[in-house]
C-alpha cells in the first residue's frame, strides 16, 4: 500500500458516477483517481499501487470477479469494494468470495461508501504489516492498538476506531450506555473501557448476567435482602446495585430479563432508589448503567416482549459493535493475540501462524465472532504440536475455517468446554508418547516434538496420570 496518502481508484463506465464518487472521496481527504474501464485502469494507471479499488461489478466485457487476480502486484492483493445497480444475494456472495471488502448496491449512501473504503484501506495496512513482521515478532503487545487507553481491545479497523471515538465521547458523562452486538463480539470489554474512562473508574464495575438469574431471585440479586426475608435468607445480603455503589453496573444480556420483571428494574432506573427484600429502608442507587444485548430491542418492543419505557430509558447512547465478518482486517491481529495467549495458558511452545492460515480465517464468516475465533485458535494450538497452525481439519471432522463462506443460517457451532480441551490435550500428549515409543528426551523425542522442556513434559505426564501400557509379548 502507499505511504500516508491512500489512493482509491474508481472504475465505472458512467461519467457522472465516476465524478461524484471522486469528489466525495477527495472531500474526505483521500486521493481518488477514476477510470472508465478495467482495461483503462490496467493499461493507463501509474505504477503507484492503489490502497483500495472501487469497482462496478457489472462493467461489460470483463469479469469483475476475476479482476482481483489481475491486480496483484507481487504479493500485494488490492482490497476491492464492489458496487452494482443490479445486486442480488448470489452476486454479493460471489463478490465476497472473490475478495471484496464490501458489496454496495446503487443507490447507496455516501457514508456507506466511505465506511467500506476505510475498511478496505485498514485491511490493506494490516496485511502489509503482517507480511513485514516475522512470527517471532508477533507478541500479544504487538496485536494491541498503540493507544494505551484501549490496550485490552485488539483491532485496528475503521469500525473499531469509530467505537473508540464514541467511548471517549460518552465515558466522562454519567449517561446510560447500551452496547449492541452479536454474541461473542466483546461487549464486556467495551463496557470495561467505558468504565475505565469514566469518573467512576476508582469504584467497582459489577457485571450482572441477566440470563442466569432465576425469576424468584431477581429482586434479591439486584437489590439484596435482609436476614429472614424468605426461607434460606440466613443473613443480610447486599444486591448488585449496592455492591456497585459509586461505580458502574453492567447489565449483560439485558434483553433476556423476563417481561414481568422489567418493571422492577425500570422503577430503580427512574427513581434512583430501591429497598432490600424484607427491609423498609430506602437506599440510593448511585450507579452508572451500562447494558448490553444481542437482541434487536426495537423488534422486541414491537413484539411485546420488552417494555418500551425501559428500552428508551436504556437507549440513551447506543454503541454498535460490528460483527467480526464486517472487520476482517482485525482477524490477523486477533489470531496472533490468541495464539500467544493459548500457548501461554496451555504451557506449550508457540506454533507459527502462516499467511495461508490467516487467509483461511479471513474467509470464514464467524457466526460466533471473537469468542468462536478464540476457541478455534485454542483447538489449533493443541493440535499443532508446536508446528504451523492448520485450519482445515480439527477434532473429528471438518473445521469451520475451511476456505469457504459459511451459510448465514447455519446452526450455532459447538464450542469446546475446558474439560474437553484438557481431554484433547491429554490425548495429544499420549499420541506423541506412543509415536516416540515413550522416549521423552533427545532428538525426535516427545519433548522435542511438543516443543517443551523434558522436565516440564515429565511433570505434565505425571499430572495427567499417563502411564505406559504394559508390554504384551506376541504369542
Amino acid at each position: 500500500m502507499n505511504g500516508n496518502e491512500p489512493l482509491v481508484c474508481i472504475i465505472d463506465d458512467e461519467l457522472s458516477v465516476r465524478e461524484s464518487l471522486s469528489d466525495l472521496l477527495e472531500s474526505m481527504g483521500l486521493k481518488a483517481r477514476a477510470f472508465a474501464s478495467a482495461d483503462e485502469f490496467l493499461t493507463k494507471s501509474s505504477s503507484e499501487v492503489p490502497s483500495c479499488l472501487v469497482l462496478d461489478i457489472q462493467l461489460p466485457g470483463i469479469s469483475g470477479l476475476d479482476l482481483q487476480q489481475q491486480l496483484r502486484n507481487g504479493d500485494t492483493q488490492i482490497p476491492i469494494v464492489f458496487m452494482t445497480g443490479y445486486g442480488d444475494i448470489p452476486t454479493s456472495v460471489r463478490a465476497m468470495k472473490a475478495g471484496a471488502i464490501e458489496f454496495l448496491t446503487k443507490p447507496f449512501r455516501d457514508q456507506d461508501l466511505l465506511t467500506a473504503v476505510n475498511q478496505a484501506i485498514e485491511r490493506g495496512r494490516v496485511i502489509d504489516r503482517l507480511k513485514d513482521t516475522s512470527e517471532d515478532q508477533l507478541h500479544p503487545e504487538d496485536a494491541l492498538r498503540n493507544e494505551p487507553s484501549f490496550s485490552e481491545i485488539v483491532g485496528e479497523s475503521a469500525a473499531l476506531h469509530q467505537v473508540f471515538r464514541e467511548i471517549e465521547l460518552v465515558a466522562p458523562s454519567d449517561a446510560t450506555v447500551i452496547i449492541l452486538g452479536e454474541t461473542g463480539t466483546g461487549k464486556e470489554l467495551i463496557a470495561r473501557a467505558v468504565h475505565q474512562r469514566s469518573r467512576r473508574r476508582d469504584r467497582p464495575l459489577v457485571r450482572v448476567n441477566c440470563t442466569s438469574i432465576p425469576k424468584e431471585l431477581f429482586e434479591s440479586e439486584f437489590f439484596g435482602h435482609s436476614k429472614g426475608a424468605f426461607t434460606g435468607a440466613i443473613r443480610d445480603r447486599a444486591g448488585r446495585f449496592e455492591v456497585a455503589a459509586g461505580g458502574t453496573l453492567f447489565l449483560d444480556e439485558v434483553g433476556e430479563i423476563p417481561l414481568a420483571l422489567q418493571s422492577k428494574l425500570l422503577r430503580v432506573l427512574q427513581e434512583k432508589s430501591y429497598e432490600r427484600v424484607g427491609e423498609e429502608r430506602t437506599r440510593r442507587a448511585d450507579v452508572r448503567i451500562v447494558a448490553a444485548t444481542n437482541r434487536d430491542l426495537e423488534k422486541e418492543v414491537a413484539a411485546g416482549r420488552f417494555r418500551g419505557d425501559l428500552y428508551y430509558r436504556l437507549n440513551v447512547f447506543p454503541l454498535k459493535i460490528a460483527p467480526l465478518r464486517e472487520r476482517r482486517g482485525d482477524i490477523p491481529l486477533l489470531a496472533a493475540f490468541f495464539v500467544n495467549l493459548a500457548a501461554k495458558e496451555l504451557g506449550c511452545s508457540k506454533p507459527s501462524l502462516t499467511p495461508a492460515g490467516i487467509e483461511a480465517l479471513q474467509n470464514y464468516d464467524w457466526p460466533g465472532n471473537i469468542r468462536e475465533l478464540r476457541n478455534v485458535i485454542e483447538r489449533a494450538v493443541i493440535s499443532a504440536l508446536g508446528g504451523a497452525l492448520e485450519f482445515d481439519l480439527l477434532g473429528n471432522g471438518p473445521d469451520p475455517t475451511l476456505c469457504k463462506r459459511a451459510d448465514f443460517n447455519q446452526a450455532e457451532p459447538e464450542y469446546l468446554t475446558e474439560q474437553e480441551i484438557r481431554r484433547r490435550e491429554r490425548a495429544n500428549v499420549f499420541a506423541v508418547l506412543q509415536k516416540t515409543s515413550w522416549r521423552i528426551k533427545g532428538p525426535n523425542g516427545a519433548a522435542e516434538l511438543l516443543g517443551v522442556n523434558p522436565s516440564t513434559l515429565i511433570s505434565r505426564i505425571e499430572k495427567m496420570g499417563l502411564k505406559r501400557p504394559d508390554f504384551v509379548p506376541s504369542s
